[in-house]
C-alpha cells in the first residue's frame, strides 16, 4: 500500500483554471510552423511538446493540445489555443471563454 501512495505523490498533475483565447499566427516559439487543422497552444510555462486536456468550463466540451508555443501575451489568460482547438471547444463565437487546464 505504501508503494502505491508514494507512486501518486510522484506522478503530480498540473491543473489550473482561467481564461483562454485562439489566436492564428504561423511561426512559434518552438520553431513550428502553425497547422490550421494542429491541435497545439501557447503556454508561458509548460514545457514544449507536454500534452493539456483544455475543457470549457461553460459547455464541457474538451480537447487535447500539445503545447508548442509561448503566450498569452495578456496578463488575464493562461492559454492560447489553436484554432483547430478553438473549434472544438465551441468558443470561436465569444473568442475568451473559461477553461481548465490539466496536464497529461
Amino acid at each position: 500500500m505504501a508503494i502505491a501512495l508514494s507512486s501518486i505523490a510522484i506522478c503530480s498533475v498540473h491543473a489550473e483554471e482561467g481564461v483562454a483565447s485562439f489566436y492564428g499566427s504561423e511561426q512559434t516559439a518552438s520553431g513550428e510552423v502553425t497547422s490550421p487543422t494542429g491541435l497545439t497552444a501557447a503556454h508561458r510555462t509548460l514545457p514544449f511538446g507536454t500534452m493539456v486536456l483544455v475543457t470549457n468550463v461553460h459547455n464541457g466540451k474538451s480537447v487535447i493540445v500539445r503545447i508548442n508555443d509561448r503566450g498569452p501575451f495578456k496578463r488575464d489568460r493562461i492559454i492560447d489555443m489553436s484554432l483547430a482547438a478553438a473549434r472544438e471547444l465551441d468558443m470561436i463565437d465569444s473568442g475568451i471563454t473559461l477553461v481548465s487546464v490539466e496536464r497529461q
